[in-house]
C-alpha cells in the first residue's frame, strides 16, 4: 500500500492512495494562501492602487527588466496581476493512473478541473449531492470574480525567474519554498462544466463497488451540508479518511463515526485551523461587536463565502439583534451565488441536522432566510451594481467575499469605510489571515476584528475521537503531532493518541505495511457439490480440491477441472469433476520396509541421515525427513512407478 501526499498545504489535503490495483484520490483541494502576495482587484480603476511605488527587477547588467508586475505598499511588496492559486502536486503521481476522485466536502473539490481537465484523467469522481451543488456555487462564484469582474487580464511571470530571486523582498521571496511552480490561474466555466460532469452522487451509508476490488462507503462528518469520511474497504482490510469532522451541534446532519471502527489505516486530515479559538465564544463576541457598531451609527463588513458558515451566522445574528431591538437594521448578503445558496439550503432537509428536519415536517423551512427576505430585513444581490443603491441605507451589516479581500464586493467596501473609525471590519473565516488580508489597504482607521469560527474537531477531540476508533495505524501531517511554533510550551494543541502514527509529510510518498494476506474465492456449485470432506481428527472435516481459478472485476470463482471417462457397456464418454487425492500422515518406516522385501527388494540398507533415514536400494537412493521425502531412481520407469505406489501405500489419502 501507498500514500502520495499532494497536498499544496496541511490545510488544503489532497492524498492519493494506491491498494488492490486501485488508485483513489481524497479530496482536491485549492490553497488560497498565494492570494496573499497580489494586489486587489476590482471592477473599476483605483487610483490608490495605480500610484503606489513600483518595484524594480533588473538583469546582470543593471537593465531595466520590468516594473509593471511588483507595487509596494505598507512596506511590502505586492504583485500587480491577475491572481492565482496554489494547486496540489502534478509531478509526483502519473494522474492519468487515478481511478477514482472522493471529494468529502464543497470546499474540498476547488483543485477538481485543475486534475480532471488538464491531466488526461479517465476514472469516476464521488461526492453527496449537496457538496456538489454547493460546491459547484462556490466555484461560478470563484471564476466570476477572477473572469469576469476583474479589468486586468495578464498574468506576472518575469517575477517568477529564480534568476531574479536575490532581487525580491522576504514577503516573496519564500514563495519558492511554498511551491511557486504550482500556481496557476482560475479556470474557466468550460473546464468547470466538464469536470463536475464527471461527478457521480452518492448517499450516506451507500456501498459503491471499485472495479470490484474495493467498497467505498461516506457517512457524515458533521461539519457542512452533505459534508463526509470515507470508508474504503476489501474483504478483509478497511481504511478509513477522517476529514473535516465537527461533533458540535450546527445545522448539518451530526457526526457518524461507526463505519471507521477498527480499521487497519485511518488517514486524518480534518483538523481546526484556530485550535485557541472556541466558536461559541466567537460566535458570541461577533454578535456582540457587530450589535455596539451599528448601534452608534457605523457600518459592518464580514468578508466570507455565501454558504456553510454563513447559514449559522445569520440565523443567531438575526436572533441577537431582535434580543437588542436592532431589528431595523437592514443586512446585505452579496454574492453571485447568494441567492442559490440561500434556497439551496432550505431544500436538502434531509441532509439537516434532525433540530432541522423536524422544521421540514411541520412544514417550516428549516432556516428562516426567506421570511427575513420577505419581510426586508434580509437584502440579497449578486453584486453592488445589482440595484443595490436605490435600496442601500445606512448603517448596515454587509456580508460579502471574497474572505480574501483579493477580488469581490468585499473589496470594494473596504475602502469605501476604511477610513471612519466608526466602522468595523469582522473577519471570521479561519482559512484567511486577517492582517494579511488588509495589508494592501493600509493604512486603515476602521475597527478590525477577527473572531474565526471553525467547527472542525480541535486537537483534544480529536485524540478522543482517535482513540475511540482504535485504528491499527494512523497517518497525519506533521504539523498536527507538534506544538505551534508560536506556542511552544502548548502541549495540548498537538495530537496525542494511543495508536501507532505515522507523518504524511508535503510531496512525499510512504509505503505502509498493511499487505493483503487473504483473498476472498467463490466456490462454483457444480464444484461445491462433488466435495466429500473426511474427518481427520475429532471436528475437523477436509476434502480434496482441484480447481481452476477465473477472475473477471477483480472477482475469484473456482470452477471444476473435468477428466473425460467411459462408462456403461456402450463405453459412452463423459466429462467428470476429479480432484486430485491430498496424502496425510506420517510414514511408518518399518512397514514400508516390510512392503519392499514383499516386492522382492532384498539388499534394502537403512542408515542415518542429517535429519532423518536414507533408504539404499539398487540404483535407487529413498530420503526420508520430517517434513519431505526424496525418491532418486536411475532405474526403469516401472521400477520408480512400483516405488510410488509403495510409498503411497502408506500414506492416508484424503
Amino acid at each position: 500500500m501507498k500514500l502520495y501526499n499532494l497536498s499544496a498545504s496541511d490545510t488544503a489535503p489532497c492524498i492519493v492512495l494506491k491498494f488492490k490495483s486501485c488508485t483513489i484520490m481524497l479530496d482536491c483541494c485549492l490553497d488560497f494562501s498565494s492570494l496573499q502576495n497580489f494586489l486587489p482587484i476590482g471592477l473599476i480603476e483605483n487610483p490608490r492602487l495605480q500610484n503606489l511605488p513600483k518595484w524594480k527587477l533588473l538583469d546582470e547588467h543593471d537593465n531595466l527588466v520590468t516594473d509593471k508586475e511588483l507595487k509596494e505598499c505598507s512596506g511590502r511588496v505586492f504583485v500587480d496581476s491577475v491572481p492565482e492559486f496554489s494547486i496540489p502536486e502534478t509531478d509526483l503521481l502519473d494522474l492519468t493512473t487515478v481511478d477514482v476522485i472522493l471529494l468529502s466536502n464543497s470546499a474540498s473539490m476547488f483543485a477538481l478541473p485543475y486534475i480532471t481537465e488538464y491531466t488526461g484523467f479517465k476514472g469516476t469522481i464521488y461526492a453527496t449531492e449537496p457538496s456538489l451543488q454547493f460546491g459547484r456555487l462556490l466555484m461560478e462564484e470563484l471564476i466570476e470574480y477572477c473572469h469576469h469582474r476583474v479589468l486586468k487580464t495578464e498574468t506576472a511571470t518575469k517575477w517568477k525567474n529564480r534568476k531574479y530571486k536575490k532581487q525580491l523582498p522576504s514577503s516573496l521571496s519564500h514563495c519558492w519554498e511554498k511551491g511557486l511552480s504550482s500556481w496557476r490561474v482560475c479556470y474557466n466555466s468550460e473546464d468547470l462544466n466538464k469536470s463536475l460532469s464527471k461527478v457521480q452522487i452518492v448517499g450516506y451509508a451507500e456501498k459503491v463497488s471499485v472495479f470490484g476490488a474495493l467498497n467505498i462507503t461516506a457517512s457524515s462528518s458533521g461539519f457542512s451540508l452533505g459534508s463526509c469520511n470515507w470508508k474504503i474497504s476489501s474483504d478483509f482490510e478497511k481504511i478509513s479518511y477522517l476529514s473535516a469532522s465537527s461533533s458540535l451541534t450546527t445545522h448539518p446532519q451530526q457526526l457518524n463515526a461507526k463505519s471507521l471502527h477498527n480499521s487497519d489505516l485511518l488517514i486524518f486530515t480534518g483538523l481546526t485551523q484556530v485550535p485557541n479559538h472556541n466558536p461559541d465564544n466567537m460566535l458570541a463576541e461577533f454578535c456582540s461587536c457587530l450589535a455596539k457598531t451599528v448601534k452608534a451609527g457605523g457600518n459592518v463588513l464580514v468578508p466570507c463565502s455565501p454558504s456553510g458558515l454563513l447559514y449559522d451566522l445569520l440565523e443567531c445574528l438575526l436572533s441577537y439583534m431582535e434580543q437588542s431591538n436592532l431589528i431595523n437594521i437592514p443586512i446585505y448578503l452579496m454574492s453571485p451565488s447568494a441567492k442559490a445558496s440561500l434556497a439551496s439550503s432550505q431544500i436538502y432537509s434531509e441532509w439537516l441536522h434532525p433540530n432541522k428536519q423536524n422544521k421540514a415536517y411541520l412544514p417550516e423551512p428549516p432556516f428562516p432566510h426567506d421570511e427575513l427576505i420577505h419581510l426586508g430585513r434580509l437584502k440579497v444581490f449578486s453584486s453592488v451594481h445589482d440595484g443595490l443603491s436605490s435600496n442601500f441605507k445606512k448603517p448596515c451589516i454587509v456580508f460579502a467575499g471574497h474572505a480574501s479581500l483579493r477580488f469581490g464586493d468585499a473589496v470594494h467596501f473596504v475602502e469605501l469605510w476604511s477610513k471612519s473609525a466608526s466602522n468595523s471590519f469582522i473577519f471570521v473565516e479561519p482559512n484567511f489571515s486577517y492582517l494579511d488580508a488588509l495589508a494592501p489597504f493600509q493604512p486603515i482607521t476602521a475597527r478590525v476584528y477577527h473572531f474565526p469560527i471553525d467547527t472542525r474537531s480541535n486537537h483534544q477531540a480529536a485524540s478522543r475521537l482517535i482513540d475511540s476508533l482504535k485504528p491499527r495505524l494512523l497517518v497525519a501531517p506533521p504539523s498536527y503531532l507538534k506544538a505551534p511554533i508560536n506556542a511552544p510550551h502548548r502541549t495540548d494543541l498537538k495530537l496525542v493518541t494511543e495508536c501507532p502514527i505515522t507523518k504524511l509529510e508535503r510531496n512525499s510518498v510512504l509505503n505502509l505495511n498493511i499487505k493483503r494476506t487473504s483473498e476472498k474465492v467463490n466456490l462454483d456449485p457444480e464444484l461445491a457439490s462433488s466435495l466429500t470432506p473426511s474427518e481427520v481428527k475429532s471436528g475437523v472435516l477436509m476434502a480434496p480440491l482441484s480447481a481452476q481459478v477465473i477472475t473477471r472485476d477483480n472477482a475469484h470463482l473456482l470452477k471444476p477441472v473435468y477428466k473425460r471417462v467411459a462408462v456403461g457397456r456402450k463405453r459412452k464418454l463423459h466429462d467428470e469433476v476429479i480432484h486430485r487425492p491430498l496424502l496425510s500422515g506420517k510414514l511408518c518406516l518399518t512397514s514400508f520396509v516390510d512392503d519392499l522385501k514383499q516386492e522382492g527388494f532384498s539388499d534394502v540398507k537403512i542408515e542415518d541421515g542429517s535429519s532423518g533415514k536414507i533408504i539404499l536400494l539398487q540404483d535407487t537412493v529413498i530420503q526420508i525427513d520430517d517434513g519431505s521425502t526424496h525418491i532418486v531412481c536411475e532405474g526403469s520407469e516401472s521400477l520408480r512407478i512400483k516405488l510410488r505406489d509403495l510409498f503411497l501405500k502408506n500414506l492416508t489419502a484424503i
